[in-house]
């Protein structure tokens, strides 16, 4: 990989983290505070509860891209309540 696709990359995490700050400190949708809440509630850094909240909302990101669909705001905050259980199944760390 070069530097440039890594700085690319760095920037695109940045942004997502960014929107997910604004999300729960706006509330919206409302399942953002409480989901990061838990998060650090049951043990998560504030940086790895924010990037993991940014998995999330990078997987709708390339599914609605993919799809040609608008965001689903149901099934993002579905999947913002499942965590520390990834969209893929997994569960992270």
């Amino acid at each position: 990989m070069s530097e440039h696709d890594d700085s690319e990359e760095s920037f695109a995490e940045d942004t997502l983290v960014q929107a997910i700050e604004n999300q729960i400190e706006s509330e919206s949708p409302a399942a953002a505070r409480a989901v990061f809440n838990k998060l650090t509630l049951v043990g998560y850094e504030r940086e790895d509860a924010l990037h993991l909240m940014a998995l999330v909302l990078a997987h709708e990101i390339e599914a609605m891209l993919a799809e040609d669909r608008p965001f689903n705001g149901e099934w993002y905050e579905q999947a913002l309540r499942a965590l520390p259980t990834l969209p893929d199944g997994t569960v992270a760390e």
